[in-house]
C-alpha cells in the first residue's frame, strides 16, 4: 500500500439523474469497483462523497459515474461563502409543468372510465387521444431513466413504472386496433380491482394516465418537499454579506465581501451584518449572534472583542480587523458541518439501500409470476394482466429510499437554525443508546470566567506580595485561574519580571520572580518540593473549599507564604439543563480537575449527585473508558483542548462551541453557543429524528408488504396501485418535514 493510500483525498459531487434509492446504490457499487475507492451517495441531496486515492483522477471517479448511467458535476474550486449562498434554482418548475398538463389531459379519461353514463360513442377514442400524450410525454422522465438503466443492465423504480404503464397502454392500443374495444358504441364498467372479462374489449387507458399523473404528482411533491427540507441551509448561507466597506491607506471604500483578506481593516454601523470573522480594533456596540448561536440576547463588544461573520451590528460603528475569510468563517465551516451530516448515511439507511436494491428484479419475478398464476387458475388473461401491471406500479419502494435521507435533511438543517451542528447520521444512532454524560465543570457547567476572591497570606507576608508575585507567574499561562490571578495582580499594579517559569501540568508552575523561586498551584506541587502549609493556611483551605472556592497555595524561599481563592460561577441555565438530562433517562456526572470539595458544592448547585475529581487533563479519557469497560455509554461534553481526547472516546461526543477548535474537532455534535442546556436540545432533536426515521422505515416497508400481496390478489387495480405508491412517498417526506416544528428548551 503506498503513502498516499493511508490519506485518501474527498471530494463531493453533484450527481443528476437519480430517481430512486437502488440509483444511488448502484452507483455506489461503480464507484467502490475501482481500487482503494469509498462513496457515499444521497438521493435526498443528490451528492455524492467520495474518498480516493491520489492516483485516481477525478475525471476517472465522473466516467465511472457517467458509465452507471448518470452524470456528475466537477468539483469546482472553494469559493466564498457570499457566492456559495447565490438563491438556488427552482429546479421543480419543469416537473410541475408536467404534472399540471398529465392531468388536464387524465382527469377526463379516468373521469369516463369510472361513470359509464358518460361513455358517449366513439367516447374510447377520444380517451386514446387524451391518454397518448400523458404517457409519451408527461411519463419521458420514468421511460428515460427505464432505457437507461436497461443499457447498463440494471433495473430500478422507474422500470416499474415504465412497463406498467406501457403494457397497460400497449393493451389498450391492442384491443382498440385489433380488438372489439375500437367499436363504435362501446361501454364497459370500472372497477377498482381486478375481475374477469374479455380481453379484446377491455381497455386499461385510465390506468396509464392515472397512473402516470399519480406517479408525477408524488414526484413533484417530493422534490418540493426536498427542497423546502434543505431550506434551513441555504438560509444559512445566506446570512454572509455581500459587500464591505473596508479601509485602505486612511481611505473607505465599498467592495465585495469575496475580496477581503485576512489582516483587513473594514467598518460595520448599527444594522449591517459584520462581514466576516475579526476583532474589533475600535468602537463599542452591542451584537446581534442569534442566526448563529440562537442566543436572543446581544453580546457587548468593544476592542479586542471577537467577532463572527453574519452577526448584525445593532449599536455604533465598529473598526475590525479580519482575522478568517472565505472558507475559513465559521459561517462556511457550520454550513460544511451541516452539509457532511447531509451527505451521510446511518446504518438504518444502508440496509434500506441494500433492500432497494434487491427489490426491483425481484417485483419483476413477483409481477411475472401473478400473472402466470391469474392465466392458470383464472383462465382470464385480462385479470391477469391487470394484476400483474398493478404489482409493478405498487411495488415500487419510493418510500424506503426517502424514508432516511429526509428526516435526516431537515432535522439536521433544523438543528443548524437552532445551532446544534450534527456531525453525522451515525450520531443519530448513537444518542440513543447513551446513559451516561460526563460534564467538564469549566467553561461548561460553570462560565469558566474565574475571579479571585481572596488573598489570604501567611503570618508576617503581605496580600500584594503574596498576588504580586503568583500573578506575574502566572501571567504566561493561558488556564482559567492562571488568568485570573494575573488580571487581580495587574489591577493592583505592575507586574514583576519573571526570569523563568515552568508549567507542571495539571498542578500549577513554578519559576523565578524578581530573584524568588516561586510555586503556584495545588497544596501537593509544594509538597512535592518539600514545602508544608503552616496550620493557619491549612484550616484557611479547608473553609474556603467547603464555601466551593478553589485554593491556590503560593510558595516561595522554600515556605510557605499564602493562598488565594478562586470563585467560577455557575451558568444560569446549567441546573436546567441537569433536570432535562436526567428526564431523558441520562445519569449526569460532574467531571473535574478540582478538588472533591469545590466538585461537590458546584455539583449540588446543579442537581448532580456523582462526581469524579482530581482528574488530571490526561487521565480525563481513561475515566471515560473505565466507565465505558462497567458497561455504560458515555456521552461527554467539554470545550477545552485537554477535553479533546475524552471527546473522541466517548461514544458521543458534545463540544461546547464557545470552546476550542481541537475540542470541537474531537466531538461529534457542537453547540454553537456555550449553554449546557443545548447538550439537552441536541440529543432530543436526534432522537426525535431517529424516531421520524424508524416510522419512515415501519411505513415503507408496511406498505410494500401488504400492497404487494394485495395487488398480487387482484383487490387493487393498477390506478389505485399508483394512487397508493405516490401517497406513500408523499407520506415520508411530510412527516419529515414536522421535524421542523422542533423547539428547544425555553
Amino acid at each position: 500500500m503506498t503513502t498516499q493510500d493511508h490519506a485518501p483525498l474527498q471530494v463531493e459531487f453533484g450527481i443528476t439523474g437519480m430517481t430512486c434509492a437502488s440509483c444511488a446504490m448502484r452507483i455506489e457499487k461503480k464507484l467502490r469497483k475501482i481500487d482503494g475507492v469509498d462513496a457515499t451517495v444521497n438521493f435526498a441531496t443528490e451528492k455524492a462523497k467520495v474518498s480516493y486515492p491520489e492516483r485516481v483522477s477525478t475525471e476517472e471517479l465522473i466516467g465511472a459515474i457517467r458509465a452507471a448511467g448518470y452524470d456528475a458535476a466537477v468539483p469546482q474550486p472553494a469559493r466564498p461563502v457570499a457566492e456559495d449562498a447565490a438563491p438556488v434554482p427552482d429546479e421543480t418548475a419543469q416537473l410541475r409543468h408536467r404534472m399540471i398538463v398529465s392531468w388536464v389531459l387524465a382527469a377526463p379519461v379516468i373521469v369516463l372510465a369510472m361513470v359509464p353514463a358518460f361513455q358517449f360513442r366513439n367516447w374510447q377514442w377520444l380517451s386514446l387521444v387524451l391518454t397518448a400524450p400523458v404517457v409519451v410525454w408527461g411519463g419521458l422522465p420514468f421511460h428515460r431513466a427505464a432505457w437507461a438503466g436497461l443499457r447498463h443492465r440494471a433495473t430500478t423504480m422507474d422500470t416499474l413504472v415504465s412497463i406498467g404503464t406501457i403494457a397497460a397502454f400497449g393493451w389498450s392500443l391492442y384491443a382498440l386496433f385489433i380488438g372489439d374495444a375500437g367499436m363504435p358504441g362501446m361501454h364497459h364498467g370500472f372497477s377498482l380491482t381486478t375481475a374477469p372479462s374479455e380481453g379484446s374489449r377491455t381497455i386499461y387507458l385510465e390506468a396509464a394516465a392515472g397512473v402516470t399523473a399519480f406517479l408525477l404528482t408524488g414526484r413533484y411533491l417530493e422534490a418540493r418537499s426536498k427542497r423546502s427540507a434543505g431550506a434551513a441551509l441555504r438560509a444559512l448561507l445566506e446570512l454572509g454579506a455581500k459587500d464591505v466597506s473596508v479601509l485602505r491607506d486612511g481611505r473607505e471604500s465599498t467592495i465585495p465581501v469575496e475580496e477581503l483578506r485576512v489582516g483587513d481593516l473594514f467598518v460595520t454601523r448599527s444594522g449591517e451584518k459584520i462581514a466576516t470573522d475579526g476583532e474589533v480594533v475600535e468602537g463599542t456596540s452591542a451584537v446581534d449572534n442569534s442566526a448563529m448561536t440562537g442566543e436572543s440576547v446581544p453580546v457587548e463588544v468593544g476592542p479586542g472583542s471577537a467577532v463572527t461573520g453574519s452577526a448584525v451590528n445593532e449599536g455604533g460603528r465598529l473598526v475590525v480587523r479580519a482575522t478568517r475569510v472565505g472558507a475559513d468563517t465559521a459561517l462556511a465551516q457550520l454550513g460544511r458541518l451541516v452539509e457532511e451530516a447531509q451527505t451521510g448515511k446511518a446504518q438504518v439507511q444502508r440496509l434500506a439501500d441494500r433492500v432497494s436494491a434487491i427489490f426491483v428484479p425481484v417485483v419483476l419475478v413477483l409481477a411475472v409470476l401473478t400473472f402466470l398464476g391469474w392465466a392458470i387458475i383464472g383462465g382470464s388473461v385480462v385479470t391477469a394482466f391487470t394484476a400483474a401491471v398493478a404489482v409493478l406500479v405498487v411495488a415500487c419502494p419510493c418510500a424506503l429510499g426517502l424514508a432516511t435521507p429526509t428526516a435526516l435533511l431537515v432535522g439536521s438543517g433544523r438543528g443548524a437554525q437552532l445551532g446544534l451542528l450534527i456531525k453525522g447520521p451515525e450520531v443519530l444512532e448513537n444518542t440513543r443508546t447513551v446513559d451516561t454524560v460526563l460534564l467538564d465543570k469549566t467553561g461548561t457547567v460553570t462560565t469558566g470566567v474565574m475571579r479571585v476572591v481572596r488573598v489570604i497570606p501567611a503570618e508576617g507576608e503581605h496580600e500584594g506580595d503574596v498576588l504580586a508575585l503568583a500573578g506575574a507567574l502566572e501571567h504566561g499561562s493561558a488556564h482559567p485561574i492562571a488568568r485570573a490571578i494575573s488580571d487581580a495582580a495587574t489591577e493592583h499594579g505592575t507586574l514583576l519580571p519573571v526570569d523563568r517559569m515552568t508549567d507542571v501540568s495539571g498542578l500549577g508552575v513554578t519559576g523565578e520572580v524578581d530573584g524568588r523561586e516561586v510555586i503556584v498551584g495545588r497544596p501537593n506541587l509544594l509538597q512535592r518540593s518539600g514545602v508544608e502549609l503552616p496550620a493557619e493556611l491549612a484550616s484557611a483551605m479547608r473553609d474556603a473549599e467547603g464555601a466551593g472556592e478553589t485554593v491556590v497555595a503560593v510558595a516561595w524561599d522554600a515556605a510557605a507564604r499564602g493562598l488565594i481563592t478562586i470563585a467560577d460561577e455557575i451558568k444560569p441555565s446549567s441546573a436546567t439543563a441537569v433536570a432535562e438530562l436526567r428526564r431523558l433517562g441520562l445519569s449526569p456526572v460532574l467531571l473535574t480537575g478540582d478538588n472533591e470539595q469545590v466538585a461537590r458544592t458546584v455539583a449540588a448547585a446543579v442537581g448532580i449527585d456523582e462526581v469524579i475529581a482530581g482528574v488530571l487533563p490526561e487521565e480525563k479519557a481513561s475515566r471515560v473508558r473505565e466507565l465505558q469497560a462497567s458497561g455504560r455509554v458515555v456521552a461527554m461534553v467539554g470545550d477545552g483542548v485537554n477535553d479533546a481526547a475524552a471527546l473522541a472516546q466517548a461514544d458521543l461526543g458534545i463540544a461546547m462551541g464557545t470552546g476550542t477548535d481541537v475540542a470541537i474537532e474531537a466531538s461529534d455534535l457542537t453547540l454553537v453557543r456555550g449553554d449546557l442546556r443545548g447538550a439537552a436540545d441536541a440529543i432530543r432533536l436526534s432522537r426525535s429524528t431517529l424516531r421520524v426515521i424508524k416510522a419512515n422505515l415501519v411505513w415503507a416497508f408496511g406498505y410494500n408488504v401488504a400492497a404487494i400481496p394485495l395487488a398480487m390478489s387482484g383487490r387493487l387495480g393498477p390506478m389505485v396501485a399508483g394512487f397508493a405508491m405516490a401517497f406513500s412517498s408523499v407520506f415520508v417526506v411530510l412527516n419529515s418535514l414536522r421535524l421542523r416544528r422542533f423547539q428547544p428548551l425555553p
